[in-house]
């Protein structure tokens, strides 16, 4: 049976936190919690957002606009866009593209696991990337225009880097005009990688725990899975399952 998606419909109206979050030692103590967050709500991912932690709402807020007609960031988007740099600088989560083009936070707790998870990834890096990896680990944390400028490496090296979870984010660095600039290091630079066992299973169980239930699509799509893999994972994390309207849904026991 094809697999369908349901996280528009099941997560519309969910809160992650009662009390919005208002310091990044208690964003960190959240994501401890929950393992695995996306940085801003998703119409398709399932996952618990901090933007929905820090604002007690899926309803994502951007800016606000001056009397002089120019726009600055609301309150709660000034925290989550300061605490998602706090935190990995911290040592506090792992941050950045690890699943998709969307910016994820993940547990310490958990660092390992989605390092193994990503083995598959790793092994399909080119020679380029793995040139890439060796000008980072000679130069350490660097900027998209710094292994521009080093190796002609441009951000969809980067982002694919991040997704092997060879790189992550790890420091901001001040720019001469503009936004601070994201720097990049190692994974295993910054963080102990130890052997864990069935990562897939691991992970489905954290995402599922937040969720409560979901379909394989809504796990493929929080982690960056194919079905089949995701419906693997639930399976051998002991869901069960719930068949509604000919969609297969899955349940912690």
């Amino acid at each position: 049976m094809k697999a369908r998606s349901r996280a528009a419909s099941s997560s519309t109206s969910r809160s992650t936190t009662r009390t919005p979050l208002r310091s990044s030692s208690a964003a960190a103590t959240w994501l401890d919690r929950v393992g695995i967050a996306a940085l801003i709500p998703g119409p398709e991912v399932v996952l618990p957002s901090l933007w929905e932690a820090v604002a007690g709402t899926r309803e994502v807020t951007w800016a606000n606009r001056r009397d002089d007609g120019t726009q600055e960031f609301t309150p709660e988007m000034a925290r989550c866009w300061r605490w998602k740099d706090e935190l990995p600088a911290k040592g506090l989560a792992l941050v950045g593209k690890h699943f998709g083009p969307r910016a994820s936070l993940v547990a310490p707790r958990l660092v390992s696991h989605v390092v193994a998870a990503a083995a598959d990834r790793r092994a399909e890096l080119t020679e380029f990337d793995r040139h890439v990896e060796e000008v980072v680990r000679e130069h350490g944390p660097s900027t998209v225009p710094q292994l521009r400028a080093l190796c002609g490496a441009e951000k969809k090296h980067v982002d694919r880097l991040q997704r092997a979870l060879v790189l992550t984010n790890a420091e901001l660095v001040p720019q001469r005009q503009g936004w601070d600039a994201i720097a990049v290091d190692l994974v295993e630079r910054l963080w102990e990688v130890e052997p864990v066992g069935d990562a897939d299973a691991a992970l489905a169980r954290e995402v599922l725990q937040s969720a409560r239930e979901l379909s394989a699509a809504d796990l493929g799509g929080a982690l960056g899975w194919r079905v089949k893999r995701a419906r693997e994972a639930l399976e051998a994390a002991g869901a069960r399952e719930r068949r509604t309207d000919g969609l297969i849904l899955y349940l912690l026991v």
